[in-house]
């Protein structure tokens, strides 16, 4: 079994990151603009993200049920392997969960969803104001919690990486030197 991950699972990772880390910041900048032409350009440059992110997450979701990943050390504790299988199911299920709620909030909001300016998405739900504001709160709380997820990902990756030298995150950056 391979020690590291595949070329196309760690593209999408790192796609996937690099989206996140700019979607996040910029629906927590927007949130609170005045209406204005400006505010309704970055919804859309946030919507583009998310459903870039959602079509991502599908794909590599298929990836890594076709593709198995690099088995993790021997020397892991049991209680690590389960928290490590565990945090990856919560972060696909939040990447899915998190674009899809804010497709549902602007449908219930009465604000169709464009990919790219080009592709209309159809609505999912009925404009519904009470819907569109609880919508709201989920996509908000699912976002917080991703935020939270990730941080403790990146934290167990550094961890293992600098304090426990077993080479998890040179699984994932292709150039990274092993056991520093």
């Amino acid at each position: 079994m391979p020690n590291r991950y595949t070329r196309t699972a760690i593209s999408m990772h790192w796609l996937i990151a690099l989206l996140i880390f700019a979607g996040f910041p910029l629906g927590i900048y927007m949130h609170d603009l005045p209406l204005s032409p400006y505010k309704l350009r970055l919804y859309s440059y946030h919507k583009w993200i998310g459903v870039t992110v959602f079509l991502l997450a599908v794909l590599r979701l298929y990836w890594r049920m076709t593709h198995r990943p690099p088995a993790l050390p021997d020397s892991m504790p049991r209680w690590e392997r389960i928290a490590a299988e565990s945090v990856h199911y919560l972060l696909y299920a939040l990447l899915l969960l998190i674009p899809l709620s804010g497709w549902l909030m602007s449908s219930a909001k009465g604000f169709q969803t464009v990919w790219f300016g080009v592709l209309p998405l159809p609505d999912l739900v009925g404009k519904d104001k009470a819907l569109g504001e609880w919508l709201q709160q989920v996509h908000e709380l699912f976002n917080y919690t991703l935020f939270g997820v990730l941080a403790g990902h990146i934290g167990a990756a550094l961890k293992h990486q600098f304090i426990e030298h077993d080479d998890i995150l040179a699984r994932m950056i292709p150039w990274l030197k092993k056991s520093l």
